[in-house]
């Protein structure tokens, strides 16, 4: 009956699951500690080289880079913490008699896969409210190389909007006053996706029809005769919220704000792919703490005695590599396009479940 109950011991799964996080964390704790050290290392004196800058500053920084760094590194600190938990359990025998009282190798890893699900929703929270925060601060302040951070003045540069067929340029959108005006504006007319006439206006300003331009004139490409209109309304199907949709990054925004912000930029007809990856990577990469039982399960089982431990111990920290090495993979190819953004997030994660798996069965089972 042991094998049908995923935990056939209350008070083994709760000893095994305490070992596992006060491991984990630890381990966490030391490398956060290390890895801030010599990133400040770098850092402060870029920071202190600042006139009008102090210590203060250099811990702001610490205070805006110190989540970014728990993200990154707490799977692999899972992982270590699995490791290092199946090790000292199977040198002091405990996992042999588990395994001598009739529970299976799934039923041993059971109390660190649940433990490893609520490290996974821990994560998940922690991204949302706290480090997308610090990535957001840390990365305008970067941007003015840790100078005091401008306000924004409501301008932007540049920006390319799609209506339908036609394409939409703006060399400046100002957002600063009631009303949302653009400046230098050019409507590429297209018909079946070949440019036929190009409508350019010295501004334009939103109304309740579309856009009101001033000075337009429109260029045909055939006859390559321009010819002046002076005020008309055109692109009446385009909202003024999309020319103020600005360079948007995954990293720096949470779940639901990021999917709003992509559904936003698919409407204006910018690509978007890349961050549907870094989406559905904001659930798989909180999840890949519970791989790392799996992944690390390898160093928990054969015999201690017969000097194969550390060889096995090595193997599963070469799976938890493989697996970040794959996922940073994945989303970079995911970045250049060449990978769907549910395969960039979710590719390797399900790859290493079914490795992770059939090693499991394989030798254990």
């Amino acid at each position: 009956m042991h094998q049908l109950h995923f935990f056939p011991s209350r008070t083994m799964a709760l000893y095994v699951g305490r070992l596992f996080l006060v491991r984990s964390f630890s381990i966490l704790f030391a490398l956060v500690l290390i890895l801030q050290t010599l990133d400040l290392l770098g850092e402060s004196g870029k920071i202190l080289a600042v006139a009008g800058n102090s210590d203060s500053d250099v811990w702001r920084y610490v205070g805006m880079r110190l989540p970014q760094i728990v993200e990154t590194f707490l799977p692999f600190s899972v992982l270590l913490g699995t490791i290092l938990t199946m090790v000292t359990m199977n040198q002091n025998s405990e996992v042999i008699a588990m395994k001598a009282s009739g529970m299976s190798a799934h039923q041993v890893l059971a109390p660190l896969f649940l433990a490893a699900l609520l490290v996974a929703g821990i994560s998940f929270a922690f991204n949302e409210r706290i480090v997308t925060r610090s990535t957001a601060a840390l990365s305008a302040w970067q941007k003015v190389e840790y100078k005091k951070v401008p306000k924004d003045s409501g301008i932007r540069t540049n920006i390319w909007v799609r209506d339908g067929d036609n394409l939409i340029n703006a060399a400046t959108v100002d957002t600063s006053g009631p009303v949302i005006t653009l400046g230098y504006v050019t409507i590429y007319e297209r018909t079946g996706g070949v440019l036929s006439s190009m409508l350019s206006a010295d501004s334009a300003r939103a109304v309740a029809g579309g856009w009101e331009m001033t000075n337009a004139r429109r260029f045909m490409r055939r006859s390559g005769t321009l010819e002046p209109l002076g005020t008309i309304v055109a692109a009446k199907g385009v909202r003024p919220d999309q020319f103020t949709l600005a360079q948007v990054d995954g990293d720096e925004l949470p779940f639901l704000k990021l999917k709003s912000a992509i559904d936003d930029l698919e409407a204006a007809g910018r690509p978007v792919d890349a961050l549907k990856g870094v989406l559905w990577h904001k659930i798989s990469g909180p999840l890949s703490a519970i791989l790392m039982p799996l992944l690390g399960a390898v160093a928990a089982f054969g015999l201690a005695r017969s000097g194969k431990l550390f060889i096995r111990a090595i193997l599963g920290m070469g799976l938890g590599f493989a697996y970040f090495v794959a996922d940073n993979f994945a989303l970079a190819m995911g970045d250049l396009g060449a990978y769907s953004p549910f395969l960039a997030a979710w590719g390797p994660f399900i790859l290493f479940a079914l490795i992770g798996e059939m090693i499991l069965i394989r030798t254990e089972e």
